[in-house]
């Protein structure tokens, strides 16, 4: 049984930037939560519209100071997120990116029949978004940070029907090493967040799915699935001074399961 979270104060004074809630099963939600009972400050997105009556009660609940719109291929709107939160707040100390895309027909099929536009698609919103939310974090991370990107562990191994998104989140993994090495030396760490299988909308467009949740939870050797809250609860930990010498390292969040064979 997966534990509930608790109220502390490891993350309190830190301000926490959580991009990528579409609703109560997001993943980016269990990190904004655990981060809130933690102490942290928080500033949280939506991706459009239609989104936002979905959201708007999240960040109520979470005493969200910064509610803004955020599709990332939309410079204007990125450079006004920022130029919020350098109006607000002054600095940044945590960055939660838990944003993926592809096009249906990117993900349908054989990685070898994906079009190229896809792929351009899928890299841009999944992977290049976060070498660019990071370049105007970093400016304000002034005394050091965090920055989470969320992974998956069709990276590192062939999973039926995850597709194009398997080489996508190969290169976040990569990316993420590279900005822990450059990154370092201005006292902000860099995270990969491999989560076990999780329904959330993002997981909705994956063909078999609950097939997929079925054998891990079976398999796993938690005997389970994890849960967002779960989530949350790790990367609030890694933001903490308790983690300060962590970077650079995808973290597993699976029961266990990418140990199996």
């Amino acid at each position: 049984m997966a534990p509930e979270l608790t109220r502390s104060s490891i993350l309190k004074g830190q301000n926490a930037l959580i991009v990528g809630v579409a609703n109560d099963r997001s993943i980016a939600w269990g990190c904004a939560q655990a981060m809130h009972l933690a102490g942290a400050e928080i500033a949280m997105t939506y991706l459009n519209e239609k989104a936002r009556p979905y959201v708007e009660p999240l960040a109520s609940a979470v005493e969200a100071s910064l509610l803004l719109p955020l599709e990332v291929r939309d410079t204007a709107q990125v450079d006004a997120l920022f130029a919020a939160i350098a109006s607000n707040w002054g600095r940044l100390d945590i960055l939660v990116h838990s944003i993926a895309f592809a096009p249906r027909q990117a993900l349908e099929g054989r990685v070898t029949d994906c079009p190229r536009d896809g792929f351009l698609t899928a890299m841009d919103v999944s992977c290049w978004s976060l070498l660019d939310l990071t370049r105007r974090a970093q400016k304000l991370m002034t005394t050091g940070g965090t920055i989470f990107a969320m992974s998956y562990h069709g990276a590192n191994e062939v999973i039926e029907n995850y597709g194009i998104m398997g080489p996508v989140k190969a290169a976040l993994e990569s990316a993420v090493r590279y900005l822990a090495a450059e990154l370092g030396p201005k006292g902000i760490r860099v995270h990969a967040i491999s989560p076990g299988p999780l329904a959330t909308r993002a997981a909705s467009g994956i063909p078999d799915f609950d097939a997929l949740m079925e054998r891990v939870a079976e398999r796993a050797p938690a005997r389970r699935l994890v849960t967002i809250e779960e989530v949350g609860a790790a990367c609030a930990f890694l933001a903490s001074h308790y983690a300060g010498a962590m970077t650079g390292d995808t973290i597993y969040i699976d029961g266990g399961y990418h140990i199996l064979g």
